[in-house]
């Protein structure tokens, strides 16, 4: 039998009237599965380290729609600047294919980026972070490299602009289609 104080005011709130919890059972032991392994007096345990939960099929299809985006805002942009060069006569020596070379590029450039997002969901404690620091320093990269070692001044900066185009919707898209396509 218990007693109680008729003047405490809120009864059951002692310590020794809590329920005592083993210390031994953290967070961390909670996360294992103790389910025994056939053949051995050993519990299962489940990997510390998971996949990213991501839906594979709207991962992929969000990353093949960004290689789309981003090949053809490029390829408009240097669509834009030749036909501008050709009228105007400004020397700018991107190439008569240069439409479908940017394109292809920002096409690839789109898919690595998609892998690179993937990648770094499964080996850092940040991917977000990361990516968006990794991604935000190689368009950077893009932009100055042309400006920097280009001859010709207007090349460099057509240059500059279509590594920029590459850039922005890779660092918008990616990280919005990783996380929409994770699985709820």
């Amino acid at each position: 039998m218990t007693y109680q104080d008729p003047r405490d005011q809120f009864p059951g709130t002692h310590a020794y009237t809590r329920p005592v919890t083993p210390a031994y059972e953290t967070q961390a032991e909670q996360r294992y599965d103790h389910a025994p392994v056939p053949g051995s007096d050993q519990p299962h345990r489940q990997p510390l380290v998971t996949a990213p939960r991501v839906n594979p099929v709207l991962f992929v299809g969000g990353v093949l729609m960004t290689g789309v985006v981003v090949a053809l805002a490029v390829g408009l942009v240097a669509w834009v600047i030749t036909t501008l060069t050709d009228r105007t006569g400004i020397g700018i020596a991107l190439g008569s294919d240069a439409v479908t070379t940017y394109a292809i590029i920002g096409f690839v450039t789109a898919l690595v980026a998609a892998a690179l997002w993937y990648v770094l969901q499964l080996i850092t404690p940040a991917p977000g972070s990361f990516f968006a620091w990794i991604a935000g320093l190689l368009v950077i990269a893009a932009v100055l490299i042309p400006l920097l070692v280009s001859t010709n001044l207007a090349t460099g900066i057509a240059t500059a602009a279509l590594h920029l185009v590459i850039g922005l919707p890779i660092l918008a898209l990616v990280p919005m289609v990783g996380s929409q396509s994770q699985r709820r």
